[in-house]
């Protein structure tokens, strides 16, 4: 009884990984190694966080569909890349340009790291001082620092110190 509930709800779901299969003509492979490139190399801008190679968005189909259409113009990369930039926007692109615009991308996360880094060494060499002096009451300041003398004092000119 289970596997043919399983069956069942094979054929239900297996239409929903069915997806369009586009199939382009090229006239050499070099057009084809530039078009997969490409289209790995654009973002989906419905999905965002895949690229138009993966996405089955219709925005993605139309993106694949005008770099097919780019190349067999005869369209260098830079071209097709600055063609999908400047209708779509810089977002599309996972490698944006180095501009003022997208210093905040490039350098944002290594600024982030350096603070955080910076921050939280901060904070453990603050615990490590006010951890030895909170757990201990005046008296037991004193104490510490006698014993303290007193090994000093106690040490042989030829030992070890620890």
């Amino acid at each position: 009884m289970k596997s043919v509930i399983a069956v069942i709800f094979l054929f239900m779901t297996a239409n929903s990984f069915a997806s369009t299969i586009e199939t382009f003509k090229f006239e050499n492979a070099e057009q084809e190694a530039l078009y997969q490139s490409l289209i790995v190399e654009l973002r989906c801008l419905v999905c965002q966080n895949q690229s138009i190679a993966d996405s089955n968005a219709e925005l993605a189909q139309d993106m694949r569909r005008k770099t097919y259409e780019l190349i067999m113009a005869g369209k260098s990369e830079r071209e097709i890349m600055d063609f999908m930039a400047e209708r779509y926007g810089d977002f599309m692109l996972y490698r944006p340009p180095m501009e003022p615009m997208t210093w905040a991308l490039w350098f944002g996360p290594v600024i982030v790291l350096v603070v955080g880094f910076v921050f939280a060494m901060r904070l453990i060499r603050r615990q490590e001082k006010t951890a030895v002096t909170e757990d201990l009451s005046g008296h037991d300041l004193e104490r510490l620092k006698e014993l303290q003398s007193e090994t000093a004092a106690s040490k042989q000119p030829g030992e070890k110190k620890s």
